[in-house]
């Protein structure tokens, strides 16, 4: 009777050892791989990285952006986060930008040092401390059409006036039109950007563009 009892209890105690052995590893097999595993970085292309260390020996402050994609032909690549441009002496501070691409970037850049701050200097009298804008990166279409802005690639900006060391304040809606001085340098602003831009639309242009100068990245020499 001893016996009996004592190998029931020897059966049941392998069967338990046998179990337990095969629990662990199998529930280490079976566990997911978690969700949160750092991925390879993406390379960055070469002619991104020279673009930013071109716009890094300019002294302009930016930050570089990750790719995105938003859908419907919207996204902001190889772009950057521009909040400061070097002029002659000093910086220029930038108002209400968004996400631009780095080549318009360096345009800007050159644009707001050679062609604002010094016309600014020489007609106005006073230097450039900060350029307004009206943004940059909008998921939108061309006015009036079913084509893509070149706003939704962050291929473009709209400034809409310049501020001077002096406290002054040069709008397009305002003085586009207005005296002689501060008209003569926003034509000289124009001219200087059509010559670094691929498409420049102002007041001259139409309507939407009273108040403001439409600067897209291009190959194009469309100026108005």
């Amino acid at each position: 009777m001893v016996s009996r009892v004592i190998q029931r209890i020897s059966v049941l105690v392998a069967s338990l050892a046998i179990a337990g052995c095969s629990m662990l590893p199998s529930g280490k097999e079976r566990s997911a791989p978690s969700t949160n595993a750092s991925r390879p970085p993406v390379a960055m292309k070469a002619d991104h990285r020279q673009c930013l260390s071109r716009l890094g020996a300019a002294q302009a402050r930016f930050v570089p952006l990750s790719d995105k994609y938003y859908g419907g032909g919207c996204s902001t690549l190889s772009s950057v986060s521009l909040t400061r441009v070097p002029g002659d002496a000093g910086e220029f501070e930038l108002t209400n930008l968004g996400p631009v691409s780095c080549p318009l970037a360096e345009s800007f850049a050159a644009w707001a040092r050679y062609g604002v701050d010094r016309a600014a200097r020489q007609i106005l009298g006073s230097p450039l401390v900060r350029i307004e804008t009206m943004g940059s990166y909008s998921c939108r279409n061309v006015a009036g059409s079913g084509r893509r802005s070149a706003h939704a690639r962050a291929e473009a900006i709209d400034v809409g006036a310049f501020v001077l060391a002096d406290g002054r304040r040069i709008s397009l809606v305002k003085d586009w039109n207005g005296g002689s001085k501060e008209r003569e340098f926003l034509r000289i602003v124009h001219q200087s950007a059509c010559k670094r831009f691929g498409t420049v639309l102002g007041p001259n242009y139409n309507a939407a563009h009273r108040d403001h100068f439409h600067l897209e990245l291009g190959d194009g020499t469309f100026c108005r």
